[in-house]
């Protein structure tokens, strides 16, 4: 795919990216020099969008290789919370990457989990900010299901929502990741604990393979529907993002050039109008999900994206959505 070139728009606007990914597996390198090459700070010409901060959030990387299997994603604490302070030093840069933490503590645990909580908090310094279990899950053979492994009706379940209870009293947050058709199951997760903050990741999954490839309008409207009634809850937030994979169906990793930040925001316009129309400015956040999203487009272009569709808003309105929901949420 050839690349896409830009300038920036809005170049002073600051940013916090409150999601994003590191890991180093066999022939897929993604960790601080790679982040701060995607966000332009190492661009030496100065293109770049301004990156403030970032969150750093799970990808099952860097787990301890022995010890206690309950514990030994706090590994992947241990590992991030190094490069926020390689970050902090101020020798990469003005960007603070991974200034919050959000990691994975199976809550199928149930109470037991708090002790991998606090695990978490101890190992993180202060930047500890929640978890994520991811929960999706799907029957066809062609939708991969999450890293975790989850089960069916896995936020419903009575052993999870034991754990989960655990991160109210820790001020801990949870992001959720799932796919469209579970969305009414996370408002009922959100319903029984008004208490404990919920982000919701990547508009809540909008499938487009499989058997929805195709049905991208069946599929909207039941997602619209889903998400007025999550909008109800005063404790989820909405992370505007995570919409080019390939899993949504837009193929953009199928083209022979990259898009162009007009073509991504008029792919994504209705789910993003849409989700801050129902959650209003304060209760949503623009994010990068890289390098996820990245075989998709680039970062540059990708936060472009992002400027053209809210470019009719207030200065008050894009302050919140690029910068000040996520820092007040992840408390940066």
């Amino acid at each position: 795919m050839s690349a896409t070139v830009e300038d920036v728009i809005e170049a002073a606007l600051p940013i916090c990216d409150p999601h994003h990914h590191l890991w180093d597996r066999q022939g897929d390198r993604y960790l601080l020099h790679e982040l701060l090459a995607d966000t332009g700070m190492s661009d030496a010409q100065g293109r770049c969008h301004n990156v403030r901060s970032t969150v750093f959030v799970e990808c099952a990387s860097m787990y301890r290789a022995d010890g206690p299997e309950a514990l030994r994603p706090v590994g992947e604490t241990e590992f991030v919370n190094g490069v926020a302070a390689m970050s902090a030093s101020g020798g990469y840069g003005a960007t603070r990457a991974c200034a919050g933490i959000v990691a994975y503590a199976d809550l199928r645990l149930g109470a037991a989990v708090r002790d991998v909580l606090e695990a978490h908090i101890d190992a993180a310094r202060g930047r500890f900010r929640g978890i994520r279990h991811a929960a999706g899950w799907h029957a066809s053979e062609q939708i991969r299901n999450s890293h975790t492994q989850p089960t069916e009706h896995l936020l419903l379940d009575r052993r999870f929502r034991e754990g989960f209870a655990q991160l109210a009293p820790l001020g801990l947050s949870f992001d959720a990741w799932l796919y469209h058709p579970q969305i009414a199951e996370l408002t009922d997760l959100a319903q029984a604990f008004p208490d404990t903050a919920i982000v919701l990741d990547h508009f809540g999954g909008p499938l487009g393979i499989g058997p929805y490839a195709g049905q991208a309008d069946a599929v909207y409207a039941g997602w619209q529907r889903d998400i007025d009634a999550l909008a109800r809850c005063p404790n989820v937030v909405a992370k505007l993002g995570g919409i080019h994979m390939p899993i949504n169906g837009f193929g953009w990793h199928k083209r022979p050039s990259a898009p162009t930040s007009q073509q991504l925001a008029d792919a994504s316009a209705r789910y993003v109008r849409h989700t801050i129309d129902r959650f209003g400015p304060q209760r949503c956040m623009f994010e990068s999900n890289f390098p996820v999203d990245k075989v998709s487009c680039s970062y540059l272009v990708l936060w472009n994206s992002f400027k053209r569709l809210v470019a009719d808003f207030s200065p008050a309105d894009k302050a919140a959505l690029f910068h000040d929901t996520a820092a007040r949420v992840y408390r940066l």
